[in-house]
């Protein structure tokens, strides 16, 4: 599905608007004011390409006003990741369509990624600890956060799915249902939040070690270490005498100097580090059981063939519901990608189920 341009603009230009109206800081407040101009003004020329009246534009499509509640409940910076995703999502598939076209490749084509961070770093209203924070905020969370909870609430759906619909064609949807989804559940389950809590916290310890040494450095040379500060703001095109002035400020700071030296120097976001690895084996833990249950509920006051359609119906909804909303990131159609997930889930199902169900025969003769 080719994506409709004006629409992207539009929901650019109310999402960078709703993360200014919501920002407490001023100046990164004023930042996100900025871009939602510019979006405005690549609204406006979008359409005119395709020769839209100005009543004709289209208002924020349901996948921004879902990341603005989002943004709500769960806080805006998942909103800014999302945008620094789907800013990253537009420059990428312009490039791919210039190749398919033979067109050369400017160089210009990243340039709507960089615009926002261009404002930031540039603005003189923008100090070197604003900017540290700027950094912080759009790399600790975002897309991949709300990926992360769709796609484990489907690998529980599909999992066990297909494993409940084994264990019913081998039993006739008899008892042994009922434990065996439970078992499945749990195993899954389990093992997802421990190869978080593993993941989670084996990278923490190997940057907290790199972490300390910064600080070690941090400590000892703080003259040099300013120095490679106002470096990092040159480099990004901060005038000379403003990069010294910020990397002064920020050393006065002492934590956000080292947290952007270690993001500059190591590619660590200490920010990401301070998420407790606990707290993910949890969140892997929750989201798997709710996928996982969909499929068993039905078998525990149904039996037999009812308890099989059931599951069917509800596991069929859910893979669809989860499809649609995996399109909030690929701005695919919502038919096409719920179908397309539930048709996947379906096939998975029914292979586990014939097995099953010969295995069963194998038993029973």
């Amino acid at each position: 599905m080719t994506t409709n341009p004006v629409q992207t603009e539009v929901d650019a230009r109310y999402l960078y608007q709703q993360l200014s109206l919501h920002e407490d800081d001023p100046a990164i407040a004023e930042v996100f004011r900025q871009m939602s101009e510019i979006e405005g003004g690549h609204v406006k020329a979008f359409a005119s390409k395709s020769n839209l009246a100005v009543d004709q534009i289209p208002g924020p499509s349901w996948r921004a006003h879902i990341f603005n509640l989002i943004g709500k409940i769960f806080g805006y910076e998942y909103v800014l990741g999302v945008m620094m995703d789907t800013e990253k999502s537009i420059s990428n598939a312009l490039v791919a369509t210039k190749k398919k076209h033979n067109q050369s490749i400017s160089g210009n084509e990243f340039n709507h990624i960089s615009i926002l961070r261009s404002i930031v770093e540039q603005s003189p209203k923008v100090s070197g600890q604003q900017l540290a924070r700027f950094e912080k905020r759009h790399r600790s969370v975002g897309g991949n956060a709300i990926r992360a909870a769709v796609l484990g609430g489907n690998d529980g759906l599909v999992s066990n799915f297909s494993l409940v619909m084994g264990v019913a064609g081998a039993s006739h949807g008899g008892e042994g249902v009922v434990l065996a989804g439970v078992a499945g559940l749990l195993a899954g389950a389990l093992s997802m939040s421990l190869g978080e809590w593993i993941s989670v916290r084996s990278s923490q310890e190997v940057y907290e070690n790199q972490m300390q040494l910064e600080m070690e450095e941090l400590e000892s040379n703080p003259e040099g270490e300013m120095q490679e500060l106002a470096l990092i703001y040159r480099a990004k095109g901060i005038p000379d005498a403003q990069a010294q002035d910020m990397a002064g400020e920020l050393m006065k700071n002492r934590q956000g100097a080292h947290e952007m030296l270690v993001k500059e120097e190591l590619g660590i976001n200490a920010e990401e580090l301070k998420g407790s690895a606990m707290q993910a084996a949890i969140y892997s833990f929750v989201l798997f059981s709710i996928g996982a249950i969909i499929p068993l509920f039905p078998f525990f006051f149904a039996k037999g063939w009812q308890a099989m359609i059931i599951s069917i119906v509800v596991s069929t909804i859910g893979l669809f519901l989860i499809g649609a909303a995996i399109t909030l990131f690929t701005r695919r159609n919502i038919w096409y990608s719920g179908f397309r997930q539930a048709l996947f889930g379906l096939l998975a199902a029914a292979i586990t189920f014939g097995i099953g169900k010969l295995i069963g025969v194998s038993i029973a003769g």
